[in-house]
């Protein structure tokens, strides 16, 4: 790609469609059934997610950045087509990517042949979008376990919570302050802990960073879906530091905590 941003994106993009792959200690079926379920809700096959795979192990984040331009000029999805098919997805959750594709055919908003079905699949995936996110979104209960880990910087977490009204503020005026924690999940010790004069995503970004110079780099690091902790610097950041980012569910605070979800297991 011509624009080193836009390959690094895509990188950033394929490492974590393999972190449920990268956790150690998972036997023959559970990594079975974890590429079934990634293959199921991107459109990839598997010999795609075998070959990012065996690149990424061999070569690493730089290995999965696209180095092929010509074709992938061609595929580029205008932004009002990507949210035409987003509209058309969340209309029929259950339409897939190749219906899809025939509707906006059908209504003139794209040639045939214009669009391909991994294309756009890779697209509504990133947006969250996929047949798997709709199937979860669906869904009103969580299958989640009691679980800790047992070794130091497997797994840490972080929240953020309001503090109190601090007199720093021009003039003296009282401002509220919030506290933002990373916590091994282990040992249950605090590794960074800080308050911070603003809600933004620079304060999760910055704890994170202080907390890797102090301990060291986790295996993995669970978030809620707050914007604070859902910013592009972090998922780059992950993916470059081989940190897999995991989330909670949507709409679901108690996988929280201890309540782990299955993938999240060992």
């Amino acid at each position: 790609m011509k624009d080193w941003k836009k390959a690094e994106d895509v990188a950033v993009y394929r490492v974590q469609l393999l972190s449920p792959l990268l956790e150690d200690g998972l036997d023959s079926a559970q990594l079975r059934r974890r590429k079934a379920e990634i293959c199921a809700q991107t459109g990839l096959s598997e010999r795609t997610l075998r070959r990012y795979l065996a690149t990424f192990r061999e070569q690493g984040f730089e290995g999965l950045k696209p180095r092929s331009k010509s074709s992938r000029r061609a595929q580029v999805i205008p932004d009002e087509i990507l949210e035409e098919a987003i509209l058309l997805r969340r209309e029929v959750p259950s339409r897939s990517v190749s219906q899809i594709i025939r509707i906006l055919e059908w209504e003139g908003k794209v040639a045939p042949g214009e669009i391909r079905r991994t294309t756009l699949q890779e697209k509504l995936a990133r947006r969250g979008y996929s047949a798997g996110h709709m199937r979860m979104y669906a869904e009103t209960g969580v299958a989640a376990r009691r679980f800790q880990h047992r070794h130091r910087n497997q797994l840490w977490q972080s929240d953020i919570k309001y503090g109190p009204y601090l007199p720093i503020g021009t003039n003296g005026s009282k401002q509220q302050v919030y506290l933002v924690v990373m916590l091994d999940d282990a040992t249950r010790f605090v590794l960074h802990g800080r308050f911070y004069p603003t809600l933004d995503q620079a304060i999760v970004e910055d704890c994170f960073r202080q907390a890797v110079q102090k301990h060291g780099i986790p295996e993995a690091i669970y978030f809620d879906n707050g914007k604070q902790f859902r910013t592009k610097w972090m998922t780059r950041t992950c993916s470059k530091l081989g940190t897999r980012l995991l989330y909670a569910k949507p709409y679901a605070p108690e996988s929280k905590g201890n309540e782990k979800l299955e993938i999240m297991r060992s």
